[in-house]
């Protein structure tokens, strides 16, 4: 048996304690919802024991761990799943079935965790799944939303859509870690100040607004090998309490606007974005993720490693789509105004340390941002992307031995990469790149 926990008459009395001490009920006077969150948290115990013991084997062992960065898990239904992947469904199908209860029937009682919505986010639930499976250190990073897409109903033959209110009635396999809580610093100024103790230029951020991202832990268990991952879901609070000041004068919006903006970030997954305040949206919700997730596993390696340029040896980013790009330049904010890096040092930090996967080249699946949001949302990433930028053109010009106001624009750059690619290929790249400099010198 995968555990003792799961031998029947154990469990049975796990789910009929559950149910006392969550409603003060007999289990015959239980509703199905209710005896879904007590059984899950009965499988949950099973779950916990080994993911601590996971825990403790990647901390004695130090494994290089993944981050796997997206925008979307489309994890479905929990408990199925963790009973088939720890081999226990039989076990407690039967366990159930002496209690004369459906397990079926309670596994419908448990919505979707609406975390994801098509292919990105069922391929990030598939790599969870496997990473686990084959015993690979790994955690997943994203956003707990509170509301999906929408939930579809059919009124009168047509499609209507209504909030997808998925945490009702809470999630019993997620763990609160407030201890883990980062701050989310958006828009403001930079202000530059030489350090004397360092001689370097410090970068500090001012008149900004922020957010407490709270990290929540879902368990991701490996098929039958006692392996517990973890699937973390950053949630948004106010940094500033309630302010009583502002609402006795009658300020009564001033006194929620931290509540708010918190609230607004991980309302919905893909708030609409054709207009101005939802592209606005769509980048917060980006970067917080982000940054909380970078944030916390820089944390995690510094409690054992001393040395942050070596970050690369434990630490991978692996970046989903196009959504968690802005990964790369917060990292090097990260690493250049928190640990103190010179640029050359953290980008090649950086650069060593963050993955990329596309998943589709068409221009409206792209990221793109209006150059006033982005810098007024985000000014320091925006200094670090603009950096980023300019060495990436002289190191263009210095491979293709061209002047650096020809290949000013990037999109012709990247035509540039594409048909160089085609012409190593095909053997003749040499060829080649003497025939478009010589085209390119005729134009300047």
């Amino acid at each position: 048996m995968y555990s003792k926990r799961f031998e029947k008459e154990t469990f049975k009395n796990d789910v009929k304690e559950n149910v006392r001490t969550l409603y003060r009920k007999e289990i015959e006077e239980a509703n199905p919802q209710q005896i879904f969150q007590a059984v899950s948290y009965a499988v949950k115990e099973a779950i916990v024991d080994d993911w601590l013991a996971t825990q403790k084997t990647y901390e004695k062992e130090d494994p290089k761990t993944v981050y796997y960065m997206s925008m979307e898990f489309l994890m479905g239904r929990a408990l199925g799943n963790n009973l088939i992947n720890m081999t226990a469904y039989k076990d407690v199908k039967e366990a159930l079935e002496e209690m004369n209860i459906d397990l079926n029937v309670i596994e419908d009682q448990e919505p979707d965790a609406a975390l994801g919505n098509g292919g990105l986010g069922r391929l990030a639930a598939c790599f969870l799944d496997s990473l686990a499976t084959l015993n690979y250190s790994a955690y997943g990073c994203g956003i707990r939303y509170r509301y999906g897409m929408f939930k579809q109903k059919i009124k009168d033959g047509y499609q209507v859509e209504v909030p997808d209110n998925w945490l009702k009635d809470g999630n019993p396999f997620e763990i609160r870690r407030d201890e883990y809580a980062k701050e989310v610093r958006f828009g403001g100024t930079i202000r530059v100040q030489y350090n004397e103790q360092t001689k370097k230029e410090d970068f500090i951020q001012e008149n900004y607004e922020s957010v407490l991202a709270i990290p929540y832990d879902m368990p991701i268990v490996g098929y039958g090998n006692h392996v517990v991952n973890t699937l973390r879901i950053w949630d948004a609070q106010a940094i500033t309490d309630f302010k009583l000041d502002a609402f006795d004068r009658g300020e009564y919006h001033k006194a929620i606007e931290q509540e708010n903006l918190a609230k607004t970030i991980v309302e919905v997954l893909y708030p609409n974005d054709n207009h101005y305040a939802g592209k606005e949206l769509r980048l917060k919700q980006q970067y917080f993720f982000v940054s909380a997730s970078l944030q916390a596993a820089i944390a995690k390696y510094k409690k054992k490693h001393g040395d942050i340029h070596k970050l690369y040896e434990k630490v991978t980013f692996q970046m989903n789509d196009t959504h968690p790009t802005v990964a790369v330049p917060e990292l090097m904010r990260l690493l250049i105004d928190q640990e103190g890096l010179s640029w050359e040092e953290a980008w090649e930090v950086t650069s060593k340390t963050c993955a990329y996967t596309n998943h589709t080249i068409m221009a409206e699946a792209l990221e793109k941002w209006p150059i006033d949001l982005f810098s007024r949302l985000l000014p320091r990433i925006y200094q670090i992307v603009q950096e980023i930028d300019r060495r990436f053109l002289i190191k263009v010009n210095e491979m293709l031995g061209l002047q650096l106001a020809s290949i000013h624009n990037l999109a012709f750059y990247l035509w540039l990469v594409k048909e160089a690619r085609k012409h190593i290929i095909a053997g003749d790249f040499t060829t080649w790149k003497s025939e478009m400099v010589r085209q390119l010198s005729n134009r300047l």
